[in-house]
C-alpha cells in the first residue's frame, strides 16, 4: 500500500464479456461468437491500469462484488501493481458487460451496473492518508468523489475528469476539475448539441483545460487563451473498447510525469489508438515501450 501513488482513479469497475461477432444480431436472431474473452473493465479500474502498464504508480478506488466476477477483476489489479486498499468489496453484485464485437472494430454493448455506492465513512484512515499526485475521476461514485474532491482541492492535487456521458456524477463534477477530458456524447448533451467549437467555447467557462475527444477525428482542446487539434493516429481497428479509458489513464500518468501540454495530448492518443489494435480493453493496453516506439514512428 503506497499513500503517494501517481495517479489514483476513483469511479466504476466492472468484468466485461467480450465476444467478436461477424453482425451484430437483430430482433429474435441468434448468433455465434467466433471467439470470447473475460476481462476486467470500468472507466476508472481500466485507466488505473492503464496508468500502471506505463510504468506509474497507480491506486483504484471503487467497488467489485464478492462474486467470481469480482475476485478475478481483484487479481487482475493486483497482479499488475494497481494499489487496492481503497477497493470496497461487497454483496451486491460486480457491475458487468456484455460486448458484442464486429471485425470492423464497432461494438454494441449492454451493461449491468449496481446499484451499490461506495460511501466515505468506508475508508476511515484510507482517505485521511492518501496523497496521490494526481487524481482521476469518471463520476460513477459520486459520494466517494464530493470527499476526495475536497482533499484534492485543498492539497491542491491536480483532478482529471472522464465525462463520457452527461449523468449525476459528471454533471457533479465538470466544473470542479482542472482537466476535463470528455467525449464528443457528453460535450453535445451538455451544450445542447450546438457543434463542438461552441461546446468547446462554453466548456472552457468551466474547466480551466478542456479537451473534446472525437474518436477517429481526434480531438480539440481549450487551454486559457489556446486552442487547438489534434488528429487521431491512424490504426487498424480491432475493437474500439477501452480506448477512452486507456487515453485517460494515460492522460493522467502525463500530467503525474509533468509532461509539457502537446506531449502530454500525443502520448494519451496513441495510447488510446494502440488499445484499438487488440480485442479486448485490458489485453490490448499498451506499455510505455510500445507507446514510445508507436510515437518514435510517426
Amino acid at each position: 500500500m503506497s499513500a503517494h501513488p501517481d495517479v489514483l482513479c476513483v469511479g466504476h469497475a466492472s468484468y466485461d464479456l467480450i465476444f467478436s461477432i461477424d453482425h451484430h444480431p437483430q430482433a429474435d436472431e441468434k448468433t455465434t461468437a467466433n471467439s470470447f474473452l473475460g476481462c476486467g473493465g470500468g472507466p476508472a479500474a481500466n485507466a488505473a491500469l492503464a496508468v500502471a502498464r506505463m510504468g506509474y504508480s497507480a491506486a483504484f478506488a471503487g467497488y467489485l462484488g464478492n462474486d467470481i466476477y469480482g475476485q478475478q477483476h481483484c487479481r487482475e489489479l493486483i497482479a499488475e501493481g494497481v494499489d487496492t486498499h481503497l477497493l470496497q468489496r461487497g454483496e451486491a453484485p460486480t457491475p458487468l458487460s456484455a460486448i458484442m464485437v464486429k471485425p470492423d472494430g464497432a461494438r454494441a454493448l449492454v451493461n449491468y451496473k449496481s446499484r451499490h455506492r461506495c460511501q466515505p465513512q468506508a475508508f476511515p484512515q484510507g482517505l485521511s492518508s492518501i496523497h496521490p499526485s494526481v487524481m482521476l475521476f469518471d463520476g460513477h461514485e459520486p459520494d466517494l468523489s464530493a470527499v476526495l474532491v475536497e482533499r484534492a482541492r485543498q492539497l491542491r492535487i491536480p483532478m482529471v475528469l472522464d465525462a463520457g456521458s452527461l449523468h449525476v456524477g459528471t454533471e457533479q463534477l465538470y466544473r470542479q476539475v482542472d482537466y476535463l477530458v470528455c467525449s464528443e456524447k457528453f460535450a453535445t448533451q451538455i451544450t445542447a448539441d450546438n457543434g463542438v467549437e461552441h461546446s468547446l467555447d462554453l466548456l472552457a467557462e468551466s474547466a480551466p483545460c478542456v479537451v473534446i475527444t472525437l474518436g477517429e477525428r481526434g480531438l480539440v482542446w481549450r487551454r486559457g487563451g489556446e486552442s487547438g487539434c489534434v488528429p487521431a493516429f491512424p490504426v487498424d481497428a480491432v475493437d474500439t473498447t477501452g480506448a477512452g479509458d486507456v487515453f485517460h489513464g494515460a492522460f493522467a500518468a502525463g500530467v503525474a510525469g509533468g509532461y509539457a501540454w502537446d506531449d502530454l495530448l500525443r502520448l494519451a492518443s496513441a495510447a488510446g489508438a494502440l488499445c484499438c489494435t487488440r480485442l479486448g480493453a485490458r489485453p490490448a493496453m499498451p506499455t510505455r515501450q510500445e507507446i514510445d516506439a508507436f510515437l518514435a514512428s510517426r
